[in-house]
């Protein structure tokens, strides 16, 4: 059963207003079910909505700008922590676009909504059939307001966790750069940033298929717990035994095995900073962990200090870390 909070107090806590007891309060309350827990969800989806949509938008951001910016870092840090997959605020483009969509016998024109994700947050999309989508850190997607009725296809550059509606007479087709997953309803994760060569789907319930942009001949059947990727510009496969890497939507940076360079670059995307590694012996490094996101990079290398002896000094003017 839900217990009842006031959204008052909710709306307070997003602004960055409450006190610590009444943190407290709302973290003990979050996590006493899993119905508050959506309660909160859906509230919070509510104010980012207003937020989004109003001139309140400005007059917000001029306050966190304000006394030294606290009240934008509590707002950041404790909606990591409360609600460990958060909603972002921050979107960097939320538009309208429009496009031909070649049928029988007409052109129909499409609405498409565009969604952008800065460095450093993630997002929740619901679309227009129930599919949930979690979006990673500088992720871009693109989807009609409407699906036709052939298919449904939205287009995505980055990362992002796929829980697809299911609907056998619609397929589900993501579009990448590089290529494309298809599925009826299912769940799984594509890694597909366009300034990178790497194209990975990873299967965890159902089945999809991916294939390649203009090679129809490069196309697989994924079955759950494996994972698709280029291997010298084939599609390959393998079964993947260990999912820590693809718990950011939970907040949290998991790796295994992971080079101490590798595991920089997804700092530099999940905290929104520059970071440069001076010693190339540190680089080369394997690690494997899990780190909370709300713990802060600052955290994260002092741990990994302890494994791996090395020296940091950060430019908090040009947002750049030197690893030494």
């Amino acid at each position: 059963m839900t217990d009842k909070m006031d959204n008052n107090l909710l709306y307070k806590f997003f602004e960055g207003l409450t006190s610590i007891e009444e943190e407290k309060a709302i973290r003990s309350w979050l996590d006493s079910s899993p119905e508050n827990e959506k309660s909160f969800f859906k509230e919070r989806q509510i104010y980012d909505a207003f937020i989004l949509n109003s001139k309140y938008t400005d007059v917000q951001y001029e306050e966190f700008e304000g006394d030294e910016n606290k009240t934008r870092k509590n707002v950041r840090f404790y909606l990591k922590e409360f609600v460990k997959i958060a909603a972002v605020v921050l979107v960097t483009a939320l538009g309208m676009t429009y496009y031909l969509s070649q049928s029988d016998d007409t052109d129909t024109l499409l609405a498409m909504q565009t969604i952008s994700v800065p460095a450093g947050q993630r997002m929740n999309v619901i679309l227009p059939d129930g599919t949930d989508i979690w979006l990673n850190a500088k992720t871009t997607i693109k989807y009609p307001v409407s699906f036709n009725s052939k298919e449904r296809r939205v287009y995505l550059d980055g990362q992002a966790y796929f829980d697809v509606a299911k609907n056998e007479e619609l397929p589900f087709t993501v579009e990448t750069k590089q290529g494309e997953v298809t599925a009826l309803g299912t769940k799984f994760d594509v890694l597909a940033y366009s300034d990178s060569e790497v194209f990975e789907t990873t299967l965890m319930d159902g089945k999809v298929r991916v294939g390649l942009v203009g090679k129809p001949e490069q196309s697989l059947i994924l079955e759950p717990n494996h994972k698709s990727y280029i291997d010298a510009h084939h599609l390959a496969s393998v079964q993947v035994t260990d999912f820590s890497s693809y718990e950011w939507r939970n907040g949290l940076i998991g790796f295994k095995n992971e080079t101490f360079e590798n595991i920089m670059k997804s700092f530099e995307k999940t905290y929104d900073i520059k970071i440069v590694i001076q010693n190339p012996k540190i680089g080369r490094s394997s690690f494997t962990g899990k780190f909370r996101v709300a713990d802060g990079v600052d955290y994260a290398l002092r741990v990994l200090q302890r494994e791996l002896r090395f020296k940091y000094k950060r430019d908090t003017e040009k947002h750049i870390i030197y690893i030494k």
